[in-house]
Formats: structure tokens, C-alpha cells, sequence
């Protein structure tokens, strides 16, 4: 390895808490032709096991960021960085918000309320009770309180990993060429890897104070379980996960991490439930989907005594939770005096995008500013950008309440793409309203062009990309390059939702080639349309 690389590898890949030595070692050992075998010879069979796998993991981080497409000499010149704004903007713990927003509160018209299934009528909080937590039943039916205090023992655990830093893309910036100015808000900085710890805590917290025995959930890309399981284990509370069966192929150490916060996880769709072993009839095949583990995590908690189910994106409740994210933007930003033109984020449920926009979406609606909000999605599973507003199940087994939503239809069955997390049918049912009344755009990107994105990004900012995340990443360098045309210099604030150190198979396959980018046909979409509950009076 050449000596002016070493410094930059140990800087950079020391995000989400990676051993940069062993890139290092990896790298060097990889150019020099050396066998890297022998580091872990002295290592127990199972020991060598995980060893080699980290070697094979750390070596493809190491291709992705300075391998592809290396430059043959050297970036010249120095970074004109404002002398004003650092690269990293931390908030300190008193700065810290200490309530969630509500943004249904400040919306012009609400959404469409939930349906109860069995009688087509508007479901109460009770309704809710079967299958949520009490408290968290009634932030889900809360229209009216505009900021909820969040509890001091959530604050206490917030603090271990919260503040997260708002970052400045000064090489991003330098690297496109553009005038424009990009910001990002990082939340990969905790054990979990991704924002989705932010709602966990929460749930998790208010299942204790239940007095719960037990909690179920479903998770795609594995963020949300690993996130839940972590929170469950802090508070004690047994966790069953019920993963999406090609991601729980895919993502084996994403298995190992939530196995060792003790949850017990199960590739769905499974043999375990009705739900499970219906959909499997139906195709035997099926990589499974978000709304097919959901269906099956409800069911575990309603036949279950004193467990209940909980959810890491689309509701409400996850929305309040997740504010944090913009609250704490907003204020770095603010103490910067700087405003964001466009704000983007991933869209797969709308968690993290929900949370990011929801401090700017409050100052649109109620005239403060007009920031453009765009929301990102994959065009193997377009909901907003291709889907049907209406009323549709939250899960493929038709067991949930009723959400008027932008959605594929629950019986929609997603390819099996890498970015797990937003491999779902619909959309929260606030942003899916405010997409609907024009305070929001939504744009759908291929997948390889995902991952383009995401690499360009690693190699200059050093932090290797969630491929969810990098959907947001796409976005916010398609916005800087629209700038790089007009001459603009606008403020451009993406969330980066977390890191991609589990997806190092999906990074395999676009550097290798082997990266496909379905998308659904008219003709498949059409065909799920058809299947849309049959509501008399409200949707026929």
C-alpha cells in the first residue's frame, strides 16, 4: 500500500465504528498479492469462520471506495472551506429537543381517518388496543397536540448516541463541481447503524411501562430489527422479529447482530402463522415483503398473551418519533444561518423522511417558508410516484386497520432489491396526504443508479452509504448537478439514514456487474389495482 493512502484510510473507515486497520490490512494485503489467510489461523474453527467473512467484508469496503475508477494521481488543490462552517455540526446534549413534533397538527386538511376492516367504519384508539400499546395507540390517534414531551428515561437513552451530527459535503461539493451547497444529516452513528433507534427506544419504553411481556415486529433490510431488538434487550423485553425472507438471505450478519440483543428471528414469509403458510400456498417461491412479515408479526401478538406488535415506519406514532431528526437539523442548521432550498430523503414507508421534513413541511404549512421536499423512492417499488391513493391493509395478510394511502396494493409483490427498507406496497398516510396536496414531490430511481450514487459518495466523504440511504444520496446529486447548470448555489439538506456495512453483497453485485433494475410493469401494477378492498360508500 502506497503511505499517502494509509492516513486517509484510517480517517475515513473509522465510520460506524469499522476497524479502519483491518481495511488497511486488507487493502495492502490485496494489492501486494499477499495471502491474507494467516491472520486468522491461530483463530478456533467457528472464530476463523466470522474472521474470514469480516476480511472478505472489510477488503470489499476497501474496492468500493478506492479501487473503482481510482484516480492515477493525485486531487490537487485545497478545499475552500468556509472558515464559518465546519465539516461537522454537533448540538450538545442540552440542545437536544426534548419533545417530539406533531406535525398533524399544523396540516391544512388531516388525513383520511384508519378504517376498522370488520366494519368499515373509522377506527377509535380502542380499536387499536388488540394490537398496539396503550400509549402508543393514542399518539397514533392524536390530531390535535402539537409537540409531546418526550419521556427523561427515552432522553437518558437518546444521549447515547444522540446528538447526530449535521454534516457539510464540502468533498461531495468539490468532486461535482457545484455551486451548490450540501449538508447531511448522519444517523449511522449508533449500534443499530441506522435512524430507525430513534422510534425503538420509544416503543420499547412505553411496552415496559405496559408492564408487556413480550413484543412482535417485521423488518426488511434488518435496520428496524436490529434497532428494536436493542431496545428490547435494554429494557428486557423478549423480541421475535419476522424478517423478509430474500433479506434475511442476503443480510446474514444483519441475523447475527440482532441475535445477540437475544431476538428471536424468523424469515418470512414461515410456517409459524396463518398468514405465513397462506402466502407460501399461494407462492411457494415468493422472496417475501414487508406487508407479508407484518402480516404475520400481528397475528403472533394478537394469539399471544401480553405481547403486543410494534411498527418502525408508516404510523403515525413512528413519524412523532422519528421528528427528531429535522428538530435537530433545523436547529444546527439555524445555528449556522443557514436554511435549507430543498430537503430529500429515502421514501420507502416515509419514517425518516417524515422525521427529516417535518420541522421545514411545519414552516410550509404555515407560510413561515416554502422549501421544496422531495422524496426518493425505488422505481421497483414506486408507491407515490406510480401508485393508487387510496384505501388499502397495511399488510399483505388484509389483518390491519385500513389506511388511505399511495399504495401499489397489498397484494403488490416487490422484486427483491437490495435496499430492503423501502420494499413496501404504501405510504405513510400523512406524507402520502401532503404528496397528494402538492407540498411534497417524489422522484423514482433504478437501482444501479442508486448505487453509483452511493459509491461516488463513499469515495468522498468516507461513509459507506446504507443503499436505503443512498436513494436520498441520488437525489441530492442529481439536485447539485441541476445547480452546476444553472449556476444556483441553493442549500440542498439530505438524511442519510445509516450505513451500509451489512449490504456489503449488494455493493458485490453492482461492482461486479451483477446488479438488475426491475421495474414493475403497467400490466403488474394494473393487476394489483384490481385487488384494492371493495369499501361501500367510500371506495367501490
Amino acid at each position: 500500500m502506497t503511505s499517502e493512502r494509509s492516513p486517509l484510510l484510517a480517517r475515513g473507515l473509522m465510520q460506524g465504528d469499522m476497524h479502519a486497520t483491518s481495511v488497511a490490512t486488507a487493502v495492502g494485503n490485496s494489492r501486494s498479492g499477499f495471502s491474507t489467510a494467516a491472520a486468522g489461523d491461530c483463530l478456533p474453527t467457528a472464530d476463523r469462520t466470522v474472521s474470514a467473512y469480516f476480511r472478505v467484508t472489510h477488503f470489499l469496503i476497501a474496492k468500493t471506495i478506492f479501487c473503482k475508477h481510482q484516480p492515477t494521481t493525485p486531487r490537487k488543490g485545497n478545499l475552500q472551506m468556509s472558515k464559518k462552517i465546519p465539516h461537522r455540526i454537533y448540538l450538545t446534549e442540552d440542545q437536544m429537543p426534548t419533545q417530539w413534533y406533531n406535525l398533524r397538527a399544523d396540516m391544512k386538511e388531516l388525513p383520511d381517518p384508519m378504517l376498522n376492516p370488520a366494519t368499515g367504519k373509522p377506527a377509535t384508539v380502542k380499536d387499536l388496543y388488540p394490537v398496539f400499546c396503550t400509549e402508543l395507540a393514542k399518539q397514533e390517534m392524536d390530531n390535535t397536540t402539537r409537540y409531546i414531551d418526550i419521556p427523561e428515561e427515552v432522553l437518558e437513552f437518546y444521549k447515547m448516541f444522540r446528538p447526530s451530527p449535521l454534516i457539510r459535503a464540502y468533498n461531495l461539493e468539490k468532486a461535482l463541481g457545484t455551486p451548490a451547497k450540501i449538508y447531511y444529516k448522519f444517523e449511522g452513528n449508533n449500534t443499530s447503524g441506522s435512524h430507525k433507534l430513534n422510534s425503538a427506544v420509544a416503543q420499547a419504553y412505553y411496552a415496559k411501562e405496559q408492564g408487556l411481556t413480550s413484543l412482535t415486529t417485521e423488518t426488511g433490510a434488518g435496520q428496524w430489527g436490529t434497532a428494536l431488538a436493542e431496545a428490547c434487550c435494554y429494557y428486557n423485553i423478549p423480541l421475535t422479529v419476522y424478517m423478509v425472507k430474500c433479506s434475511y438471505e442476503q443480510k446474514p450478519f444483519r441475523r447475527a447482530i440482532i441475535e445477540t440483543f437475544d431476538g428471536k428471528i424468523i424469515p418470512s414469509p414461515s410456517n409459524t402463522t396463518n398468514a405465513g403458510r397462506a402466502i407460501l400456498a399461494e407462492n411457494p417461491d415468493t422472496s417475501g415483503s414487508l406487508g407479508c412479515a407484518i402480516s404475520e408479526a400481528v397475528e403472533k401478538a394478537v394469539t399471544t398473551e401480553g405481547c403486543k406488535y410494534v411498527l418502525g415506519s408508516v404510523l403515525n406514532q413512528v413519524l412523532l418519533h422519528q421528528s427528531i431528526i429535522g428538530l435537530e437539523a433545523k436547529i444546527a442548521m439555524d445555528s449556522i444561518g443557514e436554511y435549507p432550498d430543498v430537503v430529500i430523503g429515502c421514501a420507502g414507508g416515509g419514517s425518516n423522511l417524515g422525521g427529516l421534513i417535518a420541522p421545514y413541511m411545519q414552516d410550509k404549512l404555515t407560510g413561515k417558508a416554502n422549501p421544496r421536499l422531495v422524496a426518493v423512492e425505488p422505481a421497483s417499488c414506486p408507491s407515490l410516484t406510480r401508485g393508487r391513493y387510496a384505501y388499502d391493509f397495511c399488510d399483505t395478510g388484509k389483518i390491519t386497520p385500513l389506511a388511505k394511502m399511495y399504495t401499489l396494493g397489498c397484494d403488490f409483490m416487490p422484486s427483491a432489491n437490495h435496499a430492503g427498507g423501502l420494499r413496501y406496497h404504501g405510504m405513510s398516510p400523512i406524507l402520502s396526504k401532503l404528496y397528494h396536496d402538492g407540498y411534497m414531490e417524489a422522484v423514482a430511481v433504478e437501482q444501479t443508479k442508486v448505487f453509483e450514487a452511493a459509491t461516488f459518495f463513499a469515495k468522498h466523504e468516507t461513509i459507506l452509504p446504507a443503499p436505503e440511504s443512498a436513494h436520498a444520496i441520488r437525489g441530492a446529486i442529481d439536485e447539485a448537478l441541476k445547480c452546476k447548470e444553472t449556476g444556483e448555489a441553493k442549500t440542498i439538506l439530505f438524511g442519510l439514514t445509516g450505513t451500509g456495512y451489512f449490504d456489503m453483497m449488494a455493493y458485490d453485485a453492482f461492482l461486479n456487474g451483477n446488479m438488475n433494475d426491475y421495474i414493475p410493469t403497467d400490466e403488474e401494477l394494473e393487476k394489483a389495482f384490481e385487488k384494492l378492498p371493495k369499501i361501500p360508500g367510500i371506495q367501490e
